[in-house]
């Protein structure tokens, strides 16, 4: 980077990727300042530039101790030790700044001398001071999932048909005689804790009501006039519950019926063919119930509109990934003991990553919003006009 390029760099001004700091002499504070931008997405601290954007740089003499500081500082000071460069800009006037770049962390959470987790909070930083926070963290580097979670559930609250019939159907083999032989299956199966109560997994695969246990975890589905939201008005409402496979087929029901049916050249009492593919609803609605961030209490919404149908779910992609990395078939598991039951044939699931290209591929009018800052991801389906051939 020259003086020129630097100076256009320094114009934006500091945000949660670009810091300034006149001169750095306190250790502990730069710590803090390297696990914060490790712990999030990565970012460039410039040594030399006054918060108002000046430039005053730093004296010959003076780099060679903050390059010091630095490596001390990334190695001893902050746990795990960072990988980071540094690069020295001359200016115009004949002084320097010091680039400083930290990366993304592989190996997050990060924390400074005394055991304090920080996160970029815009230009400045804060700490972790919840256990959601920390819960969330340990789930973008995979060493927490949400469907893991305890609940407060014995396993008395299992759906004793319905685990029998998918011990039999999957396993060949026969629902447990006694209480601590099912606990001990449940919790082989990632199902239970060790403490003998449900995870969250457990309650939403198998219990007989989750909706008492996680009433947030449901459906809830309308059918507007029109285009737009409306406050009072509607003409198809329900919400579902009840185990996922349960939510997933009443859902996918109220989709259909609120679908306009062509008879596309048949006869006046032949079943006519649903605008939109089932097979689309079925892949989306499979990854939204798979998928979603159960650490975010709220339900998945489905908007029916005359020109589209709406499936939004709580919580934006996880880690690396974008729109257009699942347009291409890549995926990442956030709820992997879901994952593999909704593999096993808890639900009509087709493989990572296929779902998303299944339904394009079958019906290519399908945008995806990966929202960061509302946290959430959304899919829109856009209906047929009618008036058009099929």
């Amino acid at each position: 980077m020259n003086a020129r390029e630097l100076l256009a760099e320094i114009a934006l001004q500091e945000d949660s990727t670009r810091q300034f700091k006149a001169d750095v002499r306190n250790a502990e504070s730069l710590a803090a300042e390297m696990a914060a931008f490790a712990n999030s997405n990565g970012g460039v601290i410039y040594i030399g530039v006054a918060d108002d954007g000046s430039t005053p740089g730093l004296a010959p003499q003076d780099v060679g101790r903050i390059n010091q500081l630095i490596s001390n500082t990334a190695s001893q000071l902050v746990r795990s030790p960072l990988h980071v460069q540094t690069e020295n800009i001359r200016l115009d006037n004949g002084n320097l700044v010091v680039r400083l770049t930290i990366p993304q962390g592989l190996d997050k959470p990060y924390f400074d001398k005394n055991g304090v987790i920080w996160l970029k909070n815009g230009a400045d930083k804060r700490r972790i001071n919840s256990k959601e926070e920390l819960r969330r963290l340990f789930q973008v580097t995979g060493q927490f999932h949400a469907d893991e979670l305890p609940t407060k559930a014995g396993i008395d609250k299992l759906d004793k048909l319905r685990f029998r019939d998918f011990l039999q159907d999957v396993y060949g083999i026969p629902y447990p005689d006694s209480p601590q032989e099912l606990l001990r299956l449940l919790q082989n199966m990632s199902l239970a804790t060790d403490e003998g109560q449900l995870n969250l997994a457990g309650v939403l695969l198998f219990a007989e009501r989750p909706q008492w246990i996680k009433p947030q975890f449901v459906v809830k589905a309308i059918r507007y006039p029109g285009n737009e939201i409306h406050a009072d008005a509607y003409l198809d409402t329900e919400d579902f519950e009840g185990a996922l496979r349960k939510i997933y087929d009443d859902t996918l029901a109220f989709i259909m019926r609120n679908l306009h049916k062509v008879q596309a050249g048949r006869g006046v009492n032949a079943p006519g063919t649903p605008e939109v593919p089932p097979v689309v609803f079925e892949e989306l609605l499979v990854n939204a119930l798979v998928h979603r961030d159960y650490l975010i209490d709220a339900p998945i919404r489905v908007f029916i509109y005359d020109n589209r149908i709406e499936i939004i779910s709580p919580g934006h992609l996880p880690n690396n990934l974008t729109v257009a990395k699942i347009r291409s078939g890549n995926a990442n598991s956030r709820n992997p003991i879901l994952l593999s039951y909704a593999a096993k044939g808890v639900l009509p699931y087709h493989g990572l990553g296929s779902g998303i290209r299944r339904a394009l591929g079958v019906y290519p009018q399908i945008d995806f919003e990966d929202d960061r800052e509302g946290c959430l991801f959304k899919v829109t389906v856009w209906r047929k006009n009618l008036n058009q051939p099929l």
